[in-house]
């Protein structure tokens, strides 16, 4: 009977789909990169990082109701430099002369002309992205084209389209970067068209698919196509140096099947590392970490699709090509470094622990911000430079914005005047302390001979204005007691008269009717500012940093002093912002180390099934991240908070994959040869891939911080590059020592016990009856039974090797 055919593993059936039907799998991502480039432009971007926040925090209930109960006019802070104070008068009444421009403050006070410099305070009449407001901006920028001038307005700036720009940059430095990293790892030249093509197909796609989701954070939306390509990069490299090897004993089609077929379960195994720190991103409280999980998952997800499904057709593709194209390694052996790592493990892994010790100690005492004010970045943009400039000569302005019931002038009046008792006040402003003259507020109470004088009109017009006043507001009562006493509040009563007016009611000479129309103006635009149908807003200015522990006790004091008058009292500002962001960072890092660390014990345990694993490669990766956020410790230096809970989790992903690398590598080879030997093979092997993958991560990381402006995101990008460097200098020279320190406790806590066995060599004309746990070296004649000529290393756990001429080698070595 003739022996049974091999088995063909699932995985090389699935291959040999994916192979055969290649032309289609082109037509089909050839449609999809055509559709993507242009829902490019579909994708919403939420530049406000605070939209993020529960539902329940001080700062977005403050938000929205600021959103949906109040108009925020326009606004700007234009600083003219190199003029006099009588020059500065000119340019003021030139410029209050645009139209679009309600309003101009500037005086001779330290707080608007300083150092020959004038600070101008403009208001507008629409709001930032209204059409009058645009236009008056663009006039106001083309008056002042041949000064000296500075601009810090929300009106003006377009951070989207300068944080693309910079993006873009980021983005073609790091492609020459990843091309001569790919050039110098590569076995053939004409792979890296391969590799281009592919992880260009993957980021397309993944961009092109943003406006699923709706609407996405800018900071997701600006590094995503960076890390991924650092991250997935090393998918590509994989299969392609897989199917190198293939090809040198097989047709490209028979190549390209055996490479995915194995390719397909080691990459998908650690890509999983990478994602499940990502997926812990995914807990957070503050959603902006689901948001940049879930974009940064995707585009991970997208180039294991188009690793499995489109390269190995680009590899049939450039098979002839690539094989023209050898070139020599240009890799160097590390064996000398290997040699060194033997001899230090007994040195390094105490030395370790105590520089983790140290960076525990001090990664505990970073200082961690939640707003802008504190960060700098290497590169900035007009906006950042011209609002430093303007600190720098006329000092910072922290504003915070407090909403409570409206109707009740008296109890906002006081209230008021409580805040503007603060040191840290430098003006509270509110409809009660507006002042129409030197006598009255526009909420104060006001009878018909008081308003008459106001406003020169004769008393008994008044009267009857007040009468109908009445009569509307249903207070018949004031018209049976008489009128002398009926108060009313000034702006009440004042756009009631202007209502009358224009429903032509009655007629004013033109000077009462302007100097009317001038006041109405003015009111109702204030009013629309700072009073709804519900709420009354205040605003202060303070003279405070925006967060610390200084500010946050101050906003408590703010609390409570509103909690005198009001029930219901609400707060909006970069300091409540700032204050809610600190509260669920504490939670949120707790949830992502929990969770981290839950993923990475579970895949490390399935990985090598034992318990003593884990705990030597998590104490590598967890001191790698410690000794990371320490240096900003030792440098002084403020670090935002989304990017150590971001970092963490790249950084964990990135680092347990390398060590995953080298472990593996390691665990097979000490089966067959001594420890030592193993550590030095494991570390010549692995080296092309870790070095590949963490230069592309680092150079990306580091390129982020350096090249963009956007305060979040270069900081995210500083910690990943320098925490890239840390965990390649770990794993290449702390793990190997720690495992080979620790190898007896891994033993000792395999899943299966492994029993001792004896590694013998034959070399000769040998015959094979049995099972064998080794290598095999020369022409094989059969599976395991059968003529072997050449060398045979190994255990054999079953059978036997006996040889057929007198000439038999044989060496004996015992391993654990």
């Amino acid at each position: 009977m003739a022996e049974k055919e091999n088995k063909v593993s699932f995985m090389e059936k699935l291959s040999t789909q994916i192979i055969d039907k290649r032309n289609a799998f082109f037509l089909v991502y050839t449609i999809l990169v055509i559709f993507c480039v242009f829902s490019k432009s579909w994708v919403s971007v939420n530049n406000d990082i605070t939209t993020y926040l529960p539902e329940t925090t001080q700062t977005r209930q403050g938000l929205t109701i600021m959103e949906e109960e109040f108009i925020t006019y326009g606004t700007a802070k234009v600083m003219v430099s190199n003029i006099t104070y009588d020059r500065a008068l000119s340019i003021k009444e030139d410029l209050e002369k645009i139209e679009g421009i309600s309003r101009i403050e500037f005086d001779e006070t330290i707080d608007h002309y300083k150092l020959a410099s004038a600070l101008f305070s403009i208001s507008f009449k629409g709001e930032d992205k209204d059409e009058i407001t645009q236009n008056a901006m663009k006039d106001v920028l083309a008056y002042l084209d041949n000064y000296d001038y500075y601009v810090s307005s929300t009106i003006t700036e377009d951070s989207v389209a300068s944080l693309e720009s910079e993006i873009k940059l980021v983005l073609v430095v790091a492609i020459f970067i990843i091309l001569g990293v790919l050039l110098f790892t590569s076995k053939t030249y004409m792979e890296i068209p391969v590799l281009v093509l592919t992880f260009g197909v993957a980021a397309i796609l993944n961009m092109g698919t943003h406006f699923l989701y709706g609407e996405i954070s800018f900071i997701s939306n600006s590094i995503a196509v960076v890390l991924q390509l650092a991250l997935a990069i090393d998918y590509a490299i994989i299969l392609c140096h897989r199917f190198t090897e293939e090809r040198e004993h097989l047709p490209a089609r028979e190549a390209a099947i055996k490479a995915l077929s194995k390719a397909i379960p080691e990459i998908s195994s650690s890509s999983l590392t990478t994602i499940s720190g990502l997926m812990a991103l995914m807990f957070m409280q503050f959603k902006l970490g689901f948001d940049m999980g879930l974009v940064l998952i995707k585009a991970l997800l997208f180039s294991l699709l188009i690793v499995f499904t489109l390269m190995p057709g680009l590899l049939m593709v450039f098979s002839n090509s690539m094989d023209k194209t050898v070139h020599k390694n240009f890799v160097p052996s590390i064996t000398n470094w290997g040699k060194f790592v033997v001899k230090t493990r007994y040195i390094i892994p105490p030395l370790f622990v105590v520089i983790v010790v140290g960076a525990l100690y001090l990664s505990n005492q970073t200082h961690y911000v939640y707003g802008y004010s504190t960060l700098t970045t290497v590169k900035q943009n007009e906006t950042q430079i011209a609002k430093k400039k303007i600190e720098e000569t006329f000092g910072s302005n922290n504003l915070l914005a407090i909403m409570v019931p409206s109707g009740n002038y008296e109890l906002e009046g006081k209230l008021l005047k409580d805040y503007e008792k603060l040191k840290v006040t430098d003006s509270a402003i509110g409809l009660a302390n507006t002042k129409v003259d030197e006598r009255y507020y526009v909420t104060d109470k006001l009878n018909p001979r008081q308003f008459a004088e106001l406003i020169d009109i004769d008393i008994e017009i008044s009267k009857l204005l007040y009468q109908a006043y009445a009569i509307e507001q249903g207070t018949y009562s004031k018209l049976v007691n008489g009128l002398d006493e009926y108060d009313v509040p000034l702006i009440d009563i004042f756009i009631f008269l202007y209502n009358q007016k224009e429903a032509g009611y009655y007629n004013l000479d033109e000077e009462l009717e302007n100097k009317m129309n001038d006041l109405y103006e003015k009111l109702c635009e204030g009013k629309a500012q700072l009073e709804s149908d519900k709420y009354s807003r205040l605003l202060l200015n303070l003279n405070m940093p925006e967060e610390g522990e200084e500010a946050f006790s101050w906003l408590d004091k703010f609390h409570t002093i509103a909690d005198k008058y009001y029930d219901e009292v609400h707060f909006a500002g970069a300091t409540t912002s700032d204050n809610d962001l600190g509260a669920f960072f504490a939670k949120d890092n707790l949830i992502i180390s929990i969770l981290s660390g839950l993923f990475v014990m579970i895949i490390l345990l399935f990985t090598f099934k034992s318990a003593g694993v884990p705990v030597l490669l998590v104490l590598t990766i967890q001191g790698s991240i410690w000794i990371n956020f320490s240096f900003p410790v030792i440098q002084d230096t403020n670090i935002f908070f989304m990017s150590y809970l971001v970092v963490t989790s790249i950084q964990m992903g990135a680092t347990i994959d390398y060590a995953i690398v080298i472990t593996s590598r390691y665990m097979e080879l000490k089966k067959f040869m001594p420890i030592n030997k193993a550590m030095i093979q494991s570390l010549n092997q692995a080296f092309p891939t870790i070095i590949t993958s963490g230069t592309i991560l680092a150079s990306a990381g580091i390129l982020i911080g350096r090249i963009t402006s956007d305060y979040a995101i270069s900081s995210i990008g500083t910690c990943l590059g320098r925490g890239t460097i840390i965990s390649l200098i770990l794993v290449m020279g702390v793990l190997p020592q720690t495992l080979l320190f620790g190898d007896k406790i891994i033993e000792k806590t395999a899943f299966v016990l492994k029993r001792r066995g004896i590694i013998t060599l034959h070399r000769g004309n040998l015959k094979m009856n049995g099972r064998l746990q080794g290598y095999i070296s020369g022409y094989v004649d059969a599976e395991i039974k059968g003529t072997i000529k050449g060398e045979v290393k190994g255990i054999v756990e079953m059978g036997s090797v006996t040889t057929d001429n007198k000439e038999l080698e044989m060496r004996e070595e015992v391993v654990d």
